[in-house]
């Protein structure tokens, strides 16, 4: 009996792709790069599954380029604003995500860009690789240290309370915004703020972990940026649109904002020309989750999601 057919929009770690061909005959996009919805369209006709990340959009009109034969569309994300859900739902895909598997890796991503951004890094390893570095001097690239600064969190998700948990070791006030404030154990020991506008008045360091979506689209406003304490650090591992580049780029220039640690940007990898020219920015390629392990576990669950479906169970990382 003939396999299913899946479609592999990005190439996935060894172990996963190993374990999607046990089940499924593979076809595999040509190169490994971000695919526009027509061209998954175009390729993955007749396949059951198709396998995507963030940088691919499945909308309405490629589920319906690819109906009847397509049933599962399989996500190595968290998140899933790519995704119609919509048009998911109405034709009867189900959509499998990624989620609780990458929050620490995340927040390692996360305490990075911190790090990076407050030790002015890429203007230290600037210095190096360029050979104008004539050895040490007491004030020689002065960055911030973060004992006793307050890190303001909007999001505390699992990702969230990862950073929370990592910052806490480096000393800092843990502070956060989230749309239903916390359990107290879930807390411990952050303050609540009520608003954006509150979280970021008392943010040295603004750290984005929010799962982003419309209400939260240019949040980090010139209006709220002017709200940060004088020489606040913005950190941003959740979504690129959260960010208005423009009124970031101005503070960066200004001193408001002494530094930046940017892993995800709007229209990436196409980013706003502004920050290249910025030494106070550490730029980063959306790699959050970008550990062996990590891309391993996520692989994994969205295998075992298949598995339970075509038992007739539903998966635990099932949207819809």
């Amino acid at each position: 009996m003939a396999r299913p057919r899946a479609f592999l929009a990005r190439r996935f770690t060894p172990a996963v792709e190993a374990a999607i061909e046990q089940n499924y005959e593979v076809v595999r996009a040509g190169q490994d790069r971000g695919m526009s919805a027509e061209e998954i369209a175009g390729a993955a006709r007749g396949a059951e599954v198709i396998f995507v990340s963030t940088a691919e959009r499945v909308t309405a009109a490629t589920i319906a380029a690819l109906a009847p034969a397509l049933r599962v569309i399989a996500t190595l994300s968290a998140g899933h604003d790519h995704i119609d859900l919509d048009a998911a739902r109405a034709s009867g895909v189900a959509v499998l995500t990624t989620p609780d598997v990458l929050s620490e890796a995340c927040a390692e991503i996360g305490m990075m860009l911190i790090l990076n951004a407050a030790r002015r890094a890429h203007e230290a390893d600037l210095l190096v690789r360029g050979d104008n570095w004539h050895g040490f001097a007491p004030t020689l690239l002065l960055g911030r240290g973060l004992v006793g600064k307050r890190l303001g969190i909007l999001g505390m998700g699992r990702i969230g309370r990862e950073v929370a948990a990592r910052a806490r070791a480096f000393g800092m006030a843990i502070h956060y915004h989230n749309r239903s404030r916390l359990a107290e154990e879930r807390e411990a020991g952050a303050t609540h703020h009520a608003s954006p506008e509150a979280l970021f008045a008392h943010s040295d360091v603004l750290c984005l972990c929010a799962p982003g979506g419309t209400a939260l689209e240019r949040v980090v406003d010139a209006r709220r940026i002017a709200l940060l304490p004088a020489g606040a650090i913005v950190v941003n591992l959740a979504r690129g649109e959260m960010i208005d580049d423009d009124a970031l780029i101005a503070a960066l220039g200004s001193g408001h904002v002494f530094a930046a640690g940017l892993d995800v940007f709007a229209g990436e990898p196409a980013i706003h020309p502004g920050y290249r020219g910025l030494a106070n920015v550490f730029l980063s390629p959306h790699i959050g989750s970008a550990t062996i392990e990590t891309r391993d576990a996520m692989g994994m669950l969205l295998v075992d999601g298949l598995d339970a479906l075509a038992r007739g169970e539903t998966p635990s990382n099932q949207l819809c």
